[in-house]
């Protein structure tokens, strides 16, 4: 599912030879928040998995021309409470030089669209508690806070 933007700008799934660029925004991502550090062979490895084994998520990105310039990544889990399949959106990020045009807008139009595609009966996302931006973002877009607490178990 490709689609192109009025800008020249496409929308489609990411492909392996995208994963060096996708690693450069996830590096840009990365630095802005608190809880995660860029490590190119951790984000790599994750990246292949996800172009390899789709059953587990889609890499979504925008393109202009052939170079990434915005990505979001949608993996998969099956909620008991709703009986199907939902997604946690993960990673999105729109390169620096290209905010302010709408990229982010559509792109997330994009996967909120595959997702239904997918049967996917939510999808739910997490934010530094700090980013209002991107809190704000989100709510234009339907997002809605939730009474639930993410919690997490670092397993190393």
């Amino acid at each position: 599912m490709a689609t192109k933007s009025n800008a020249g700008i496409e929308f489609s799934r990411a492909l392996r030879a995208d994963i060096p660029a996708l690693c450069g925004l996830l590096a840009i991502l990365f630095s802005q928040e608190v809880e995660f550090q860029a490590d190119q062979s951790l984000q790599e490895a994750a990246l292949t998995m996800l172009v390899d084994q789709p059953e587990l998520g889609t890499l979504l990105v925008a393109r202009d021309g052939s170079r990434p310039v915005a990505m979001v990544s949608l993996l998969y889990s099956v909620s008991t409470a709703l009986g199907g399949r939902v997604a946690l959106l993960e990673d999105m990020l729109v390169h620096p030089d290209y905010r302010n045009r709408a990229i982010g807008s559509q792109l997330l139009s994009h996967a909120v669209e595959f997702a239904r595609e997918q049967g996917c009966r939510r999808i739910t996302l997490l934010t530094d508690s700090d980013n209002s931006a991107a809190q704000a973002f989100y709510r234009r877009q339907g997002f809605v806070l939730s009474e639930m607490v993410p919690m997490r178990l670092l397993l190393d």
